[in-house]
């Protein structure tokens, strides 16, 4: 293979509200984690386990307002991105991160969707949530 792949696709949970930080300029970042689970029978106890594993998301400017206007904690969502590794010193300790910066969304249940279209359809049979894509803005020159 001649070349590398830095690619990552994980459907999960919000575990927590989207936090955001805007810059001079307009440019904005938010920052949350979602939580993916696998669950298998141990053979010798015949007992459920559920592992757990927790993922730290970015998303950039427009993507990141989407995110903070309409996700809540424990809304899934389907997230397609690259990792990226960070490094810092706090307190003469040297700090490491592994997050995932978002190319790609799909939210395929939110809350507030839920809320909205139960409250402007109170005595109709309730409908399933269409799943919303977002997809970064990008600066191509194709005329399509």
């Amino acid at each position: 293979m001649a070349g590398t792949i830095n690619k990552v696709i994980l459907i999960g949970n919000l575990g927590d509200e989207v936090k955001m930080h805007y810059f001079d300029g307009g440019n904005a970042i938010g920052r949350f984690p979602i939580a993916t689970s696998e669950s298998y029978t141990n053979k010798q106890t015949g007992e459920k386990v559920t592992t757990t594993d927790w993922h730290n998301i970015v998303v950039r400017n427009k993507l990141a307002e989407i995110c903070e206007k309409y996700l809540t904690k424990g809304d899934k969502v389907y997230v397609e991105g690259k990792l990226k590794n960070r490094q810092w010193e706090q307190d003469g300790i040297k700090r490491y991160s592994t997050e995932v910066q978002v190319t790609e969304m799909t939210f395929l249940s939110t809350k507030k969707s839920t809320e909205n279209t139960n409250k402007t359809e109170e005595n109709q049979p309730s409908s399933p949530v269409t799943p919303k894509s977002v997809a970064p803005e990008e600066n191509d020159d194709l005329p399509f």
